[in-house]
């Protein structure tokens, strides 16, 4: 499907705050409510629009650290307490993004669920201890 700048400046918008109702982005778009609603429709069946989600500060519902592992492993499996699996090229085959309530969480959930997976060789843990910048939406 080719996007238009209109569906393009529509999906900024929805980028921004999903909640934003049709009548408003008609309004900033200068177009229908009706036509909006089409488009946005056209854009969710088409896939590009896959969901809608709720940003949840993790410290506030008890995840107050967070750490990226780098792993050098022959196979996968689930794992609980990982949020994001990404395979990547260099030294590492998958990096994982966790969460856990603490320090001592995280250590349980390294050596006690990680360190064990089959074909497990090394990790390299790296702590984060603030983040300057999460932004989800992509440049359209």
């Amino acid at each position: 499907m080719q996007l238009d700048e209109t569906d393009r400046s529509i999906l900024r918008i929805l980028q921004s705050d999903a909640r934003t109702p049709f009548s408003e982005i008609a309004r900033e778009i200068e177009m229908s409510s009706a036509t909006v609603h089409d488009r946005v429709g056209r854009l969710e069946d088409e896939g590009i629009i896959e969901g809608y989600h709720t940003s949840v500060d993790a410290r506030a519902v008890g995840f107050g650290t967070s750490a990226v592992v780098g792993l050098r492993i022959e196979r996968l499996r689930e794992i609980d307490g990982v949020q994001e699996i990404h395979l990547t090229t260099g030294e590492w085959d998958v990096v994982l993004r966790v969460y856990a309530e603490d320090t001592d969480h995280l250590r349980e959930l390294m050596f006690d669920n990680i360190a064990r997976i089959d074909g497990f060789s090394r990790s390299q843990t790296m702590v984060i201890l603030g983040s300057e910048l999460e932004d989800r939406s992509l440049p359209i």
